[in-house]
């Protein structure tokens, strides 16, 4: 073996267990200690084979750090492989020392975890002796220089649109009044109506639609006014059948040919007014012949009237009218009352829904008469928007822990407008020493089991209420599962907890986050809490 290719096989060796060792995800931070709000970048670098399928970690939060911004995927290509490189905007708005968690990454379908990484936040430190602090400005109105302008420009529109209006009411009174035609007969009257439309010359500025609409007006008219038929206000099959009981009442000789002629250019008029159909030009000149021949042959068709037959005719033609007009009050009527019956419907059972199995809205319940009410032993005393109702569930009150000699739970519950209140209450048969952090970390631990919370964020503090009761608050937000829709809501919640040496009390209290309505409502429960002591 000569040595060129001995020494190809042994760099061919020692980069091997290189390329073995090179790790295949990679995750850095570009600063391990931020302020309050700052953003702090996270980046991933996945090195893969030309072929493989990566997908990157997506979300809002990144364990308690919140995703700002998820950049693009940067691609470098270096050989036979790539480096993906993914990068995410970090922030957090309380101090503290946070996780990063590991990550999964899909490579290929299978999971691979970066590592853990450490960020701290830190307070932006204000100095309130050199910098004083202010309250508040309350909002003024700037005075506008120009307010006497718009009286002006308001007077002069009003001045404007009244001379607009005098001068149109002159003008029409102005305009002679064109003498309305008469005809002697209805031929007369349909002839002269159809050498007219020729001349709009509607055809040429291609307003098809209005030209069949006058061309089977012209008919109509001619037909209700020769016949005595209500034709203007008839549907194409209503006017047929119509036209066929007047032939007959009266004697007419009309061919099946003149009917088949007529109903075919009315059915054609339909077609193109309501289905925009356009028919060609030969068609057209067609139907505008076809109209003419039929009315000189159902004209030629009428027997001679007398004076009582004339009259009886019109008589049944205003009975026709009438008969019509009542049908249409009576399809009206019956259309509206269902209309009001299916809103006062729609309305009763809307309310009672919202009333009782979805909630009121939070500002009918900020708004509303509110209850003072207490609960359990030892009592809690409350102002609610809601009476709170009492849990029961025998499989819980029927195993509690050897120490507890009762457990009492109250609860409001909203789904839609997503504000729940509760109030629990504990009496042990021995004094017991409680950790309020273990006892939050319970809470937190049921409200991941009920609403599969996520991303919890808290901060723990003294709490004094308003009537002077002190105990530990515990607030924050996480990201719940509303149980009645299946969809993710990030809410805001407050635990409050009181303990006595055989005896705890909580307030529980949680909503939609950003949402002022809840957010009022909650602090006006909180300041109204007032205890009672456990019975030694």
């Amino acid at each position: 073996m000569n040595i060129k290719k001995l020494f190809t096989i042994l760099l061919v060796l020692l980069a091997t267990p290189l390329w073995a060792q090179q790790k295949p995800l990679q995750a850095a931070i570009d600063s391990a200690r931020i302020k309050i709000g700052s953003q702090a970048n996270l980046t991933i670098k996945a090195t893969v084979d030309t072929a493989a399928t990566v997908r990157f970690p997506e979300g809002r939060n990144f364990g308690r750090l919140e995703v700002l911004e998820s950049y693009p995927v940067d691609t470098v290509k270096k050989g036979a492989i790539y480096e993906l490189v993914k990068k995410y905007g970090l922030t957090q708005f309380d101090s503290g020392r946070y996780i990063i968690p590991r990550l999964p990454v899909v490579i290929n379908n299978k999971m691979v975890y970066t590592d853990s990484l450490r960020l701290e936040v830190k307070d932006v430190k204000v100095d309130t002796v050199k910098q004083q602090m202010f309250d508040i400005k309350p909002v003024i109105a700037a005075p506008s220089a120009f307010g006497w302008l718009w009286y002006i420009v308001a007077l002069l529109a009003l001045a404007a649109l009244g001379a607009g209006i005098w001068w149109y009411v002159k003008k029409r009174k102005a305009q002679p009044k064109k003498e309305k035609e008469v005809f002697a007969t209805p031929i007369e009257k349909a002839t002269a109506k159809l050498k007219n439309l020729e001349k709009k010359e509607l055809l040429q500025r291609g307003a098809i639609k209005d030209y069949y609409s006058e061309l089977t007006d012209i008919a109509r008219i001619y037909i209700e006014e020769a016949i005595h038929i209500p034709a203007m206000e008839s549907t194409t099959s209503e006017l047929i059948d119509a036209m066929r009981g007047a032939v007959q009442r009266r004697k007419m000789r009309l061919s099946q040919e003149t009917f088949e002629q007529l109903e075919r250019v009315l059915r054609t008029a339909d077609m193109v007014k309501f289905a925009k159909s356009r028919p060609m030009d030969f068609e057209i000149a067609e139907d505008r012949d076809g109209i003419e021949k039929a009315i000189v042959v159902i004209d030629k068709s009428i027997p001679q009237e007398t004076e009582d037959e004339e009259a009886l005719a019109n008589e049944i033609l205003m009975a026709q009218r009438l008969k019509k007009k009542r049908r249409k009050r009576v399809i009206i009527g019956v259309s509206v009352s269902a209309f009001i019956l299916l809103l006062a419907g729609i309305f009763f059972t809307g309310r009672y829904i919202r009333d009782n199995v979805l909630g009121r809205p939070l500002k009918d319940l900020l708004d509303k008469e509110w209850v003072t009410s207490e609960y359990g032993v030892p009592p809690v005393k409350i102002e609610t928007p809601e009476v709170l109702k009492r849990f029961k569930d025998e499989k819980v009150l029927n195993n509690l822990p050897p120490n507890v000699s009762s457990y009492q739970k109250f609860s409001y519950e909203g789904f839609v407008n997503n504000l729940h209140i509760v109030v629990v209450t504990n009496t042990f048969k021995e004094p017991v020493q409680i950790d309020p952090e273990k006892a939050v970390n319970g809470e937190l631990a049921a409200f991941e089991k009920n609403f599969k919370a996520r991303n919890i964020v808290t901060k723990m503090e003294e709490f004094t209420s308003d009537k002077g009761f002190k105990g530990m608050r515990a607030s924050g937000t996480m990201t719940i599962t509303i149980p009645l829709t299946g969809k993710e809501a990030k809410v805001f919640y407050n635990i409050l907890l009181f303990t006595q040496p055989t005896a705890a009390q909580e307030v529980i209290i949680f909503h939609e986050e950003g949402d002022t309505d809840a957010e009022k409502i909650t602090e006006r429960i909180l300041n109204s809490v007032e205890l009672a002591k456990a019975v030694q």
